[in-house]
């Protein structure tokens, strides 16, 4: 990761800039709320996507500054939404913002960077920008709907899962990564590589999210262990072990997922490190990291796209 900040910090830096100023509002909870949330860590991922891409393709302009910062605006209030819907207590290692503020706080900030975010992009003057970013934005809506319908549900399949992926989590490194291009006025065939390359990191950081519930340590992902399992969410480990563990272990699992039982997450935990679902959790989000590297044939060597690189190997070997 130092290598790519090397690469993107000053970029990063003005988009911080841009970010404190344009979360003022004379409403006082507003800015304490979405100053706690921008405020407390994350790796910035799908923000510094935009930075690089469009840097890596040449674009010389100030723009990209100011679309980071959206997508990050769009990224914490889905956050803030999120936190509301599944009761969460605890993200990066700190309170969340409905555990502090309170859901009704929370979820109306949580409006206001959406309507913030929509501000910044009529400063562009682009429609294919606003184009790209509002159908983003809905269809993340969408994936939220539909992770909610799957809710304990033990016949979701990997087809299923990935479709919430896509929509919820992907789509918006998706619609990161394409900004960079539609900057650069690049072609539509460069422009579709980077969104496909967007799409498939988002894709891989996500199934390695799901894998470090039931892998990683509470004090590194900075959320309980167990949350997913506590949430009924079908994640890639336990649609494997239901599909393919010893019926022992898949019944385990189906019944620990409808009833959503946090207290039988050892059980689960042993389950899913026994059936190998960890392994080929890894290995799916591992081809969806090549696949997005790939995608980036096309662009001029440079320290940029050897950033973009980066962050697909990043995406997968982590431990938060």
């Amino acid at each position: 990761m130092q290598f790519v900040k090397s690469v993107v910090d000053a970029d990063m830096a003005i988009m911080d800039n841009v970010i404190r100023d344009r979360l003022y509002s004379d409403v006082v909870l507003v800015r304490q709320v979405a100053e706690y949330i921008v405020a407390s860590g994350g790796k910035r991922l799908r923000p510094m996507i935009t930075l690089l891409s469009a840097q890596a393709l040449g674009y010389k302009g100030q723009h990209h500054h100011e679309l980071a910062a959206v997508i990050e605006f769009i990224h914490t209030a889905t956050l803030l939404h999120d936190d509301v819907v599944d009761e969460s207590s605890l993200r990066r290692g700190r309170d969340t913002a409905n555990a502090l503020f309170g859901n009704a706080a929370s979820v109306l900030v949580g409006d206001f960077l959406y309507s913030r975010a929509f501000q910044m992009m009529v400063n562009c003057g682009s429609m294919r920008i606003m184009q790209v970013l509002s159908d983003a934005t809905n269809i993340i809506a969408e994936g939220e709907v539909l992770q909610l319908m799957n809710i304990g549900n033990i016949d979701v399949d990997e087809a299923d899962y990935l479709k919430v992926i896509r929509y919820k989590t992907a789509k918006l490194f998706e619609a990161a990564s394409r900004l960079g291009a539609i900057l650069a006025e690049q072609d539509a065939n460069i422009e579709d590589a980077l969104a496909r390359y967007g799409m498939h990191l988002g894709t891989a950081f996500q199934i390695i999210d799901d894998v470090l519930d039931y892998s990683g340590k509470q004090e590194e992902i900075g959320k309980s262990l167990g949350d997913d399992l506590a949430e009924g969410k079908p994640t890639l480990p336990l649609i494997y072990v239901m599909r393919h563990g010893q019926a022992e272990a898949a019944a385990t699992v189906k019944d620990a997922l409808e009833h959503a039982k946090r207290e039988n997450f050892n059980a689960v935990l042993n389950a899913v490190q026994q059936s190998g679902a960890l392994e080929y959790a890894r290995d799916t989000a591992k081809k969806e990291a090549q696949l997005a590297k790939e995608c980036l044939a096309q662009l001029a060597a440079s320290p940029h796209t050897q950033a973009l690189l980066a962050l697909a190997d990043l995406a997968i070997d982590r431990n938060s």
